[in-house]
């Protein structure tokens, strides 16, 4: 089956910031047999091309010249399974949270502290989302994938994709090589709980443990901080936290005795950028049509009226204060175009 490919396209509709930019050409894709004969259409082979899934993790700052594709690959195939584990082959254009609630509906573990993540399955692997103490790098078993220069068919084992803290291959080397048609994973049949962090166990407090108690519990707390895109457009945590070496962070300790912070691997500290954010004052603050979110600073929201450059410059105004009061450079988590 091939794609309708339409000229002149508001991508207001497919980016949760609610920009209004423009594709020059767009189409769907919903099987691998579409994508791959408009990857070798001869109009558009040499046109720069952008790959878009739920548009939870982009801003556009302009129009868009080349060719958009809008990743519709659907399907959760139960692929095999032994006693502990079950292997589930999903399309990249499942709704990552709809696939969360599937899980725990088969009382299938390992992703239930990943509700309420917005976006794809597709855009999963490539930002290695992450919430509460879990990495989808745990459950990624492969990833499938359609390079866009051979127009082969790929498979990535989970140690190819050079995970690490919200990044992936995907987001280095091959950045804008390969499309993500499918990913395999593998799921726990007995689960293993993670609660490490406090909020889970408050809410979970005197009740019964089970997968659908933690995802409801990390449903609710999210809601709790976090505005809903189809209310307040925003693309979720706008930076990453910052990771720093052991000496960096007593040094800012010994100025910020309440600077909260995780041990990383390899001497490194994770610190909350939420709480570098807010310490320079952005949290609640309004600039023009765009602002910071009154309940959680690391993300910018958009009054409807915003402009792509209005956010990256509120973003780059952010940045320099983090840097000029912390020494620290905080990196985006969003995607910018």
């Amino acid at each position: 089956m091939s794609s309708i490919i339409h000229e002149n396209v508001s991508l207001k509709p497919y980016n949760t910031f609610g920009i209004d930019a423009n594709a020059r050409y767009f189409a769907e894709v919903k099987s691998i047999s579409a994508l791959t004969a408009l990857l070798e259409h001869p109009d558009y082979k040499a046109l720069p091309k952008l790959i878009l899934g739920g548009g939870s993790n982009i801003l556009f700052t302009g129009d868009f010249s080349g060719l958009v594709i809008h990743n519709q690959i659907m399907g959760i195939e139960l692929i095999g399974d032994d006693s502990e584990h079950v292997f589930l082959k999903i399309g990249a254009g499942e709704n990552w949270h709809e696939f969360v609630l599937y899980c725990i509906k088969n009382n299938y573990a390992g992703v239930e502290n990943l509700s309420l993540i917005p976006g794809t399955m597709g855009a999963a692997p490539i930002q290695n989302i992450g919430a509460y103490g879990v990495e989808l790098k745990d459950t990624l078993h492969e990833v499938h994938t359609i390079s866009i220069d051979d127009k082969k068919h790929h498979v990535f084992k989970n140690s190819e994709c050079e995970f690490g803290y919200r990044d992936s291959i995907f987001k280095k080397s091959l950045k804008n090589k390969h499309i993500i048609t499918h990913a395999i994973l593998r799921l726990s049949k007995n689960p293993i709980f993670h609660l490490e962090y406090g909020a889970i166990r408050d809410k979970l407090a005197g009740k019964p443990l089970s997968i659908k108690a933690i995802s409801d519990a990390i449903i609710q707390i999210r809601q709790e901080k976090l505005p809903d895109p189809k209310i307040i457009p925003n693309a979720g945590s706008f930076f990453k936290n910052a990771i720093v070496t052991s000496e960096k962070f007593l040094a800012l300790q010994k100025q910020f005795p309440k600077m909260p912070n995780f041990a990383e691997p390899n001497a490194c500290v994770k610190i909350p950028s939420a709480f570098l954010i807010e310490a320079c004052g952005f949290k609640g603050k309004r600039f023009g049509n765009v602002g910071v979110h009154a309940h959680q600073a690391l993300v910018l929201v958009n009054d409807g009226n915003g402009t792509g450059a209005e956010l990256k410059a509120l973003s780059e105004k952010i940045q320099r204060a983090v840097m000029e009061r912390f020494g620290i450079a905080l990196t985006t988590e969003v995607n910018i175009y």
